[in-house]
Parts: C-alpha cells; structure tokens; sequence
C-alpha cells in the first residue's frame, strides 16, 4: 500500500489524511442531512464537529503517550512530534468536546451525540482505510491467502504477509454505523444510540486486537486498547439500562 498518493507541486497528498478528511465531510454531510430531518440545528454540527476533531485527536495522542509513559520520558520529543494515536481517547475526547460545546451553546449535549453517534462510526470506517494505506495497525503475520503485503510501508514490516486488520476494522466500523442508522431511524430514548455505539465499538475492537501485531502497550495479558474497551463496555451497558431512564426523567421535567 501507498500512503502517498500523488503530489500537487510542493504538496503531497497522503492517503491517511485524505482518508481521515473524506471520513469527516461524511460525518458532516449525514449529520446535517439528519439534523435537518429531526428539526435540530444543523450549523451547530459544523462547530461542534471541528471541536470534536481537534480535542479529539489531541486526547489521542495525550493516552498514547500515557500508555507509552516510560519510552515518552526516554525521548519526548519522538512522541510528540511523531505519529501514534489510541482511538479510545479520541472517543472520550470528542465525547467531552461536545458537550462543552453544547453547554456553551445552550443545546442539550446527549441529543446531538445521539445524533452523530452513527456518522462518526462512519467516519471510523474511512480512517481505517487510511490506516491500511499507511500501515500503520497492522496484523500478525499469516500464510493466508487473505493477508496483506506492504512494500512502502513506514510501519509495517515490508514484504511480509500480515493479516488485513485494518480492513477488519473498517468493515466492523462500517457494519456498526449501518446498524446505527437503521436502529436510530426509529425514536429512541436519550442516549440508547451513545451507548449502544460504544458498546459495540468495544466488543469490536476486544475481538480484532487479537489479529494485530503491533504493540501499543500492554496491560497484563490484555492490550492496552483491550483493557480500556472492558471498562467502556461495562459503561456502556450501565448507561444504557440506567442512565437512559435519568436522561429520559430530565427531559419530562424541562
């Protein structure tokens, strides 16, 4: 795979970003469309997508340096100013983002995270692709007629055949934001759609780190990405059966 793909005089254009880029206008273009079906206000999802995009990808980065603390510390400047990012603290991020942008705004911060909640699943599926023209969340190494083989990669061992996680990945995002959309075409109580993608996303990620081979730390036995996505389930599970009915409680009060 190619992470760059053509290059516009001085400029070259990379396959991860532009995959990340396509995975946001997405994002964009359905949550507005949806927004404008509901009678929400669709300019706030401009805004609030922005912010989710920056303070999400700074908290990336920020738990990627947590769980890599003791080689951080060894060589700072390799970690802040090189790549490497753990999508849990991009969720968490964006989440938080969010609804500080609604507070700010005066919105009610579940409804909008409700409503995105399936676009960015989408948006997942498209970052992945960019992950699988880069190299980078690469498998393990197999002789199947499945696997992969990297050539220009700067993270992937080259001219070995690796398992297609990243298009693991991507199709499970895909297959997540499909039900998404399908399951929140229908009313649903505050916050079921949050919960219910992160609970899926979790269950995903649990499976398909089995396949990786690259080390983003470890937790015991566990992957770091293993370990956290647990304790998102298990948040997910108890949101969804007893935060939903406090939510649904404050919006019959307003």
């Amino acid at each position: 795979m190619y992470n760059d793909l053509f290059s516009i005089g001085p400029f070259t254009i990379h396959g991860y970003g532009l995959m990340i880029g396509i995975g946001v206008m997405a994002a964009l273009f359905t949550g507005d469309k949806r927004a404008q079906k509901r009678g929400m206000n669709g300019d706030l999802i401009y805004g609030m997508t922005i912010v989710a995009v920056v303070l999400g990808f700074m908290a990336a980065r920020v738990l990627f340096i947590i769980t890599e603390f003791s080689n951080f510390l060894k060589n700072p400047m390799e970690y802040i100013t090189g790549s490497g990012f753990v999508v849990f603290g991009g969720i968490m991020g964006g989440i938080l983002s969010v609804i500080g942008y609604c507070k700010l705004k005066k919105v009610n911060a579940v409804d909008y995270i409700d409503l995105m909640a399936p676009s960015v699943a989408l948006a997942q599926g498209f970052g992945r692709l960019g992950c699988l023209l880069a190299g980078c969340c690469y498998g393990r190494e197999t002789t199947s007629k499945i696997g992969i083989i990297f050539t220009h990669s700067s993270f992937a061992p080259n001219g070995v055949r690796l398992l297609p996680t990243q298009i693991m990945m991507s199709v499970g995002d895909f297959i997540i934001a499909a039900i998404l959309f399908i399951y929140a075409s229908k009313p649903r109580k505050k916050g079921q759609t949050t919960f219910l993608w992160l609970a899926l996303y979790s269950i995903g990620r649990f499976f398909v780190e089995f396949f990786r081979n690259d080390y983003r730390g470890s937790i015991g036995p566990l992957s770091t990405s293993q370990f956290i996505g647990i304790w998102v389930l298990i948040a997910a599970v108890l949101g969804y059966f007893y935060l939903v009915p406090v939510f649904e409680k404050n919006k019959a009060e307003d």
